[in-house]
């Protein structure tokens, strides 16, 4: 056991977060803790980093136990850079680095013939300085950091930017890769996958998987929780329920119990009232007695106590409050809803995408998805008009009517509160406004909050209101289920299956975006594709595309060993990235050489067999337009806008055989040339 909470309370002021919190983990476990926005979860969080003491209750944490939590990075120097923060991991181990310097610099002027005794000490330090720094990974302190920064996609020229530059996004990614560098018995990550593409969303997946510390992750990606966690830890109504299990079971598991739950609390209901019943008889039976009989009264206040010492079952809440999300639409636009013709846009010489031409039509739910800075946001401002592109265009279909919700920060200067702000937006009187926005669970005190003091899923089902209000046809999203607890994704979800208009949204979100969107369009190296499929689906497909270009790969390159025997050659071929071969030169076998077979022997049937004497340079011309054919159809292969067009593959494949099999002559045919010539 590391880690035992006991009947642990919490207050905020006069307010009540965590009423009873009682749960064990245990070392090497890897464990979600859910629960919706304010129930106290991050908390919780603090409690257990030590920044924060139970009001009652215990805490007991193994003792001798490192507990790492994410947001201990906001200590930092303004003059502290971007690899001054991820070399924080290591300090201890960078001074040890630092003193072997120091003793190798005083070693370099000590004459150990004069002073034995002295360089004698100094070798001893050097030498159990040196077996502490290997020890401790010192010598694969660089390599540790740029894995790490590569696998969250934190570039290496962004190494010496200072800390205090960076946005909000970038700050929780340093953050995050310096947690994991250091590598805590514990870790305590609130919402990891913030901010991450999807790349670097599944390299975390599989380092913390693999991580031999203790986890405890909130997070409100279902995908993620998924492929993580096995217990589960929620905390509704100031309590915490255990679940071991992932989060899809957990589900499940959690219908079931209070299913039970109510029935049980039915059962004692109907118990509850036979004994009040009975009570209330014995009562009434006591006092019209002639003479009064106290024996009655005896057995009432009997049972009376009875019933005071049972323990109540509560009544499950079944069904709790979601966001009341309804998307309509005034009017539906005509079938081309938005066309990209051709768009391009490069910054400086920074080519974000080029080529990129399609339709959306009514009604389709399509999902851009791709790295950060890959352009994506950049794409839906030139839908909007917000931005220019370098060439090409992007235009909205006949009445369009476009709702937008950008992936932006809670105003920092506010000034206005709730109601206020959506009473101007919305246009609305404010009995009207307050009705709505309590669909969107802003109760009471809640619509005078000042805006700059939400949270940020309060902020976005504000947007949702505001959004929902203007009836719009075309709704383009940038990452609308950040910040949102699992409830509100969920109505969200709802609501988008049951819109009638258009939907264009970026997301890393997979679960979201397996559920919602049918049709992809990924920017990925400065190219622009589309999809047909969900994200399960668009993955299952690359993985097959990618393992059929390495096996056709090994198969020319096999080809290639086998016609020129274990002599040399330039291949510099890579069709599982590109798909495209280089159309390298081929180095002729050496004469005499092991690797010539059967000289002075001619094949029949063979490319060479009618062919009169060629020159060495013919023959290589041949075979390199030979391999750009074939390196040409791979390519095409390749090509995700025919990945799921099962004819199309197939007319492919065999042109790429008969393509082969043509290379394979002439490489019989060159060979038989080149030991005609050794003869």
């Amino acid at each position: 056991m590391i880690i035992q909470c006991q009947n642990v309370q919490k207050y905020h002021g006069a307010e009540l977060v965590l009423n009873s919190i009682t749960f064990e983990i245990r070392q090497g476990e890897k464990i979600g803790l859910i629960g919706r926005n304010g129930c106290g979860k991050t908390t919780l969080f603090h409690l257990l980093s030590g920044g924060e003491r139970p009001d009652q209750g215990q805490i007991s944490i193994r003792k001798g136990s490192v507990v790492g939590m994410l947001s201990q990075i906001q200590d930092f120097q303004e003059s502290d850079t971007v690899y001054d923060i991820l070399q924080r991991s290591f300090a201890e181990t960078l001074q040890w680095q630092h003193r072997l310097r120091e003793l190798e610099q005083e070693m370099s002027l000590l004459n150990a013939e004069i002073d034995e005794a002295h360089w004698n000490r100094l070798l001893r330090e050097y030498g159990s300085l040196q077996d502490k720094f290997e020890n401790a990974g010192g010598y694969e302190i660089e390599a540790n950091i740029q894995r790490v920064s590569a696998g969250l996609g934190i570039q290496p020229e962004q190494y010496d930017r200072l800390f205090t530059s960076l946005s909000g996004g970038e700050k929780t990614k340093v953050g995050l890769a310096e947690l994991l560098l250091r590598r805590p018995d514990v870790l305590l990550l609130d919402e990891p996958t913030n901010h991450l593409d999807m790349a670097a969303i599944e390299w975390l997946e599989q380092f913390l998987q693999d991580y031999d510390g203790t986890i405890l992750a909130i997070s409100h990606d279902r995908y993620f929780l998924d492929a993580l966690v096995k217990k589960v830890i929620e905390i509704e109504d100031g309590e915490a329920i255990t679940y071991h299990t992932n989060y899809s079971d957990y589900q499940k598991e959690k219908e079931t119990r209070l299913l039970q739950q109510f029935a049980d609390y039915q059962e004692q209901q109907k118990k509850i009232k036979q004994m009040q019943e009975s009570i209330k008889r014995l009562i009434e039976w006591g006092n019209r007695s002639n003479p009064p009989n106290p024996g009655f009264h005896r057995r009432a206040a009997s049972m009376q106590k009875a019933l005071d010492r049972m323990v109540k079952v509560k009544r499950p809440i079944l069904e709790r409050r979601t966001m009341d999300l309804q998307l309509e639409q005034n009017d539906r636009s005509g079938n081309q809803a938005l066309i990209l013709d051709r768009v391009a846009k490069s910054y400086g010489e920074r080519l974000l995408f080029k080529e990129a031409s399609e339709v959306l039509r009514y009604g389709e739910t399509t999902a851009l998805i791709g790295g950060n800075g890959a352009g994506k946001s950049t794409l839906l401002r030139m839908v909007l008009g917000e931005e220019t592109p370098d060439s090409g265009s992007c235009t909205l279909g006949s009445r369009a009517a476009v709702g937008y919700l950008a992936q932006e920060a809670v105003p920092g200067d506010g000034g206005q509160s709730v109601l206020r702000y959506f009473r101007e937006e919305a246009g609305l009187e404010e009995g009207e406004a307050r009705g709505q926005l309590a669909r969107f669970l802003f109760y009471g005190s809640d619509v005078f909050k000042d805006i700059a003091n939400l949270s940020g899923g309060e902020w976005t089902r504000l947007r949702f209101a505001v959004l929902m209000h203007r009836r719009p046809n075309l709704l383009i999203l940038d990452e609308p289920t950040n910040h949102l607890d699992i409830d509100s994704r969920e109505a969200l979800e709802e609501a988008l299956e049951e819109f009638p208009g258009t939907v264009l949204a970026v997301s890393h979100d997979r679960y979201f975006i397996n559920r919602c969107f049918r049709k992809l369009w990924c920017i990925e190296n400065g190219r622009f594709h589309v999809f047909q499929g969900n994200y399960e689906y668009y993955k299952e497909k690359q993985a097959e595309l990618a393992a059929s270009a390495g096996v056709s790969q090994q198969d020319l390159t096999a080809t290639g060993k086998n016609a020129a025997g274990s002599s040399q050659r330039a291949t510099d071929r890579d069709a599982s990235t590109s798909g495209k071969h280089n159309g390298s030169r081929l180095v002729p076998p050496q004469t005499g050489g092991a690797g010539t077979k059967g000289s002075g022997k001619k094949r029949s049937g063979g490319a060479g067999a009618s062919r009169p004497a060629r020159s060495q340079a013919a023959w290589e011309q041949d075979i390199a337009a030979a391999e750009q054919v074939l390196g040409d159809i791979d390519a095409r292969m390749m090509d995700p806008l025919i990945g799921n067009d099962v004819t199309a593959l197939t007319e492919l494949q065999q042109e790429r055989d008969a393509a082969q099999e043509k290379l394979d002559e002439l490489y019989s045919a060159w060979m038989e040339a080149a030991e005609g010539a050794v003869e």
